[in-house]
């Protein structure tokens, strides 16, 4: 006879758990694409409410105008095509060629000559040297009074005005790595403006803002290329650009 206490027979079956005791959950093809639906509408999410509204000024939500990202869109979107613009206008008056200049007529060059020679012959019966008597002697150059030493904190300074509507791009010529200072103002005005760069198949922008009346700091040339500003004057009156830069580059590329 059998105990009423005496254990089954059939063996208890433990649970399977991993060697951390934590129960483990197979992976299941409803659960990885609701995984993915989920991903995928998160990153749309973000597409919509902040992508689209910072880079292109599109706010179908609304979100980015509270924010602010609708209007940084769209100040990089209307000083990219300025300065696509203001390029492709440099360009086109680059590749108008220079009238070729009139060649001198034979009959004019022979009468030089003719002259030339009849100097020479008065030259010797006087006595005197050819070249004596070709170039008179000039006066003595007056003193040159001594240039003021540079400024020991800005190496460069210049002017633009720009009237209604006009745009002008500077830049520095620099190399990778180099550290330039500078400092402009609008002189009272505001205008728009495009820190960027290129050079080598490379391009960057730095900062872009629009009304701004004035900014100073320093430029690090992210590559070897041409780093600088293009201002734009959206107002109703002429704005003066005064530029000074300082620190390490290799020069002022000035209109």
């Amino acid at each position: 006879m059998n105990n009423r206490y005496e254990t089954a027979k059939t063996p208890l079956r433990a649970d399977a758990r991993p060697a951390g005791g934590l129960p483990t959950m197979a992976a299941t093809k409803g659960g990885l694409i609701r995984s993915t639906l989920v991903a995928a509408g998160s990153a749309g999410a973000l597409l919509v409410l902040f992508w689209l509204p910072a880079e292109y000024g599109i706010d179908p939500t609304g979100i980015g105008a509270l924010t602010g990202l609708t209007e940084m869109g769209e100040i990089k979107q209307q000083l990219a095509a300025e300065a696509v613009a203001d390029a492709a206008a440099v360009a086109a008056a680059a590749a108008v060629p220079a009238p070729n200049a009139a060649p001198v007529p034979a009959e004019v060059l022979q009468r030089l000559d003719q002259i030339d020679a009849k100097l020479a012959v008065i030259a010797a019966t006087i006595g005197a040297p050819q070249e004596q008597a070709l170039v008179a002697d000039p006066p003595a150059p007056a003193e040159a009074e001594p240039a003021p030493p540079p400024s020991a904190e800005w190496r460069d300074e210049a002017s633009y005005t720009l009237n209604p509507g006009e745009g002008i791009e500077v830049k520095l010529a620099m190399q990778n790595g180099q550290v330039a200072r500078f400092e402009w103002t609008a002189n009272g005005g505001v205008v728009n403006f495009d820190l960027h760069g290129d050079g080598g198949g490379e391009k960057i922008s730095y900062e872009a803002a629009r009304a701004v009346p004035q900014a100073s700091g320093e430029l690090v040339a992210a590559f070897t290329g041409n780093h600088g500003w293009f201002w734009r004057n959206r107002t109703d009156a002429p704005v003066t650009v005064t530029l000074r830069t300082g620190g390490v580059y290799e020069k002022l590329l000035s209109p």
